[in-house]
């Protein structure tokens, strides 16, 4: 059985919807940044980078980060549809969402809500009037739904700034992985 390592409402959170939305049997491994619990020996030797989330494969084996772990999950469990196997055009369009939702939209906050602001502008125009990131519901709009998630409070955007990030997010929202992975971890805050 998978192992997740997660802290509630983190990054862990994407990867605690891949896994309700696969089906995947796992088992929660709570561990709270805010108990320093990351920080222990215990937990360095899951993760030596002492972050979450942190999955662990039925083999023993960890993967970290946001992006491998949704790609894990989505591998795995291809009966999800997770990931666009097979067209390679699709499979370059979630990569480069996943890689802009980790490198510009995750490393906007430490720039100021100036860069927020203009990472969600950028997210806002490749949605376009797509109903998800690559037109198909994958693991990019898992990763992209969390990050818009925790940091769309950061800055004073008045409702309709960005209207496709918007409509993503609550459409995201409705869906009952989201629902379900945020009342799982709010049993642990």
């Amino acid at each position: 059985m998978l192992k997740l390592y997660f802290s509630p409402m983190t990054s862990s959170l994407a990867t605690h919807i891949a896994l309700i939305e696969s089906g995947a049997e796992y088992e929660p491994c709570p561990t709270l940044i805010g108990n320093q619990e990351t920080r222990t020996p215990e937990y360095l030797a899951v993760n030596p980078n002492g972050k979450v989330p942190a999955l662990e494969t039925e083999s023993g084996h960890i993967i970290t980060e946001v992006a491998a772990t949704l790609y894990y999950i989505a591998k795995r469990y291809p009966e999800a549809g997770l990931w666009p196997d097979g067209d390679l055009e699709a499979e370059a369009d979630v990569i480069s969402w996943m890689s802009f939702t980790a490198s510009t939209v995750h490393g906007s906050p430490p720039k100021g809500p100036e860069a927020v602001a203009d990472a969600f502008r950028v997210a806002n125009e490749k949605l376009g009037n797509r109903e998800w990131a690559i037109g198909r519901f994958t693991i990019a709009d898992i990763h992209l739904f969390r990050v818009y998630w925790r940091f769309r409070p950061t800055i004073d955007a008045a409702p309709g700034t960005y209207p496709a990030l918007e409509a993503h997010h609550e459409r995201m929202l409705a869906r009952p992985s989201v629902q379900k992975a945020m009342e799982i971890e709010k049993g642990y805050e």
